[in-house]
């Protein structure tokens, strides 16, 4: 108020001046008002009229964060129906939580990320779009035939499918719910456990361990090219002992498959329908359990387990194939069907991660990749492992271009599954525990953690709809 009298005081005084030189102010606008008439007519004699320049200020801000969503699975108890929980990317706000079947183990999503299916303890399978309107009710359930026993779930824009040990098959399963069409027979003394495939690729594969120890095999099965048609297998490959779990590259070209006994990996050439050459076993650590591509680094990332007890690692290998731009130098390149690169399987290093690694996750632009480690089975987690107490249960992020652990983050739980999203400024990682009922979100930016988010049940799997 003091202000405003003050400034109603100063503007008086300037009008009394104003009066006292009124005759020659007058006679100043007057000749700048001549003088700004001439101006324009000039301008006007030019061709161009006199218009004001506007610039308009756009808004600073962060750039819009894409759609994507954290598809969580929990289950409360071994009696009761599992929950999905759908988490936004960008706000980490639940968007919807909806009922599965009973205590199930198994969640997996389509390429498009649009569905998502779960495997459960009463031989069901539960399917269900990926939408912010889901209810509990749109969910769909599908009952397997009796001695069914479904470990592993793959899916692609038509057909389902499942590795199931109960009736020794590959399950093919069609439409929405998924309905068993047939059982694509595995070979007697092998029993199937996991299928790996990219959506859109001419063949799958069946990964079968030996019952009897010795080395396992694949089984080829060629896509079905509509709906009409069936899968069949066409042929099946011999791998290493113990095989557990496969990758296959995006361009369909080459598929690894992880084989736990012997501390390999089986390289299969997915375009000819063999194995392939001239490398097609690459040693690694001890007991690989999982692995993930670097694709624009041309490496394969493999997770060695280790003992259980001790220290796991991670193994980069080289993957490089000679693709048509080398033809110059290289005629025998057949862009078709390119051959190994000369590095083509060599370690790049080992890396030592934390205790009783399960699962790597890397990041979609291949900077990272991060590595749920479980610790000992049976201990309770702890900041400082006592021995024989308790143990450490932690994230080990892997930087790909140093080639070193550059954070280690300590997990609230022992880690269940693990999942990754890239994107600017930041991206985020989402790690799901067996023995806790919150999801834990770490941001890649300052590779800490972020927040926790509620799941009514403990952790089973988390998956990205996107990269």
């Amino acid at each position: 108020m003091h202000r405003a009298e003050a400034q109603s005081a100063g503007i008086g005084k300037r009008r009394g001046i104003r009066r006292t030189v009124r005759g020659a102010a007058s006679f100043g606008r007057a000749a700048a008002a001549a003088g700004l008439t001439a101006s324009l007519a000039m301008m006007a004699g030019c061709g161009n009229a006199y218009r004001p320049v506007v610039s308009a200020i756009g808004a600073v801000g962060p750039a819009a964060q894409p759609t994507k969503y954290a598809i969580a699975v929990s289950s409360p108890s071994a009696t009761s129906n599992g929950l999905m929980t759908m988490v936004d990317f960008s706000g980490d706000t639940v968007l919807v939580t909806a009922e599965l079947g009973v205590n199930p183990y198994y969640l997996a999503l389509n390429a498009n990320g649009t569905s998502g299916y779960t495997l459960n303890s009463d031989k069901t399978v539960t399917s269900f779009d990926i939408s912010t309107s889901l209810i509990s009710s749109q969910v769909l359930q599908t009952t397997l035939l009796a001695g069914a026993n479904p470990v592993n779930l793959f899916t692609t824009s038509n057909t389902t499918y499942i590795a199931d040990p109960g009736v020794n098959a590959i399950d093919q399963l069609l439409g929405s719910p998924p309905a068993l069409k047939q059982e694509l027979p595995v070979a007697t003394g092998f029993t199937p456990v996991y299928v790996v495939g990219q959506q859109g690729a001419p063949r799958f594969y069946g990964i079968s361990q030996s019952a009897s120890g010795g080395p396992g095999q694949v089984e080829a099965i060629e896509n079905a090219t509509s709906l009409t048609s069936s899968p069949t297998i066409s042929t099946t490959l011999p791998v290493g002992r113990g095989p557990v779990y496969g990758v296959m590259t995006v361009d369909d070209r080459r598929a690894f498959i992880l084989n736990q006994t012997d501390n390999t990996v089986t390289v299969i050439n997915a375009q000819t329908n063999a194995l392939d050459t001239p490398v097609n076993t690459i040693p690694v650590g001890v007991r690989p359990v999982w692995a993930d591509l670097a694709s624009g680094l041309d490496e394969l990332v493999v997770l060695n387990e280790g003992t259980g007890t001790s220290n796991g690692s991670v193994t980069l290998v080289n993957i490089p194939l000679c693709m048509a731009t080398a033809q110059p130098t290289n005629p025998n390149c057949d862009p078709t069907n390119p051959i190994d690169a000369t590095t083509f399987g060599q370690v790049v290093t080992t890396i030592p991660v934390g205790v009783n690694p399960i699962m790597v996750s890397v990041l979609s632009d291949y900077s990272r990749a991060y590595v749920a480690n479980a610790g000992v089975a049976g201990l309770p987690c702890a900041a400082v492992a006592v021995p024989n107490v308790s143990t450490t249960c932690t994230v080990s992020v892997v930087n790909l271009t140093t080639e070193t652990v550059t954070a280690t983050i300590p997990i609230n739980g022992h880690p269940a599954w693990i999942a990754t999203a890239n994107s600017m400024p930041a991206g985020k990682v989402y790690v799901v525990c067996k023995d806790s009922q919150v999801m834990t979100v770490i941001e890649t930016d300052t590779d800490t953690l972020y927040t926790t988010i509620p799941l009514q049940g403990y952790g089973v799997s988390v998956r990205m709809t996107s990269p």
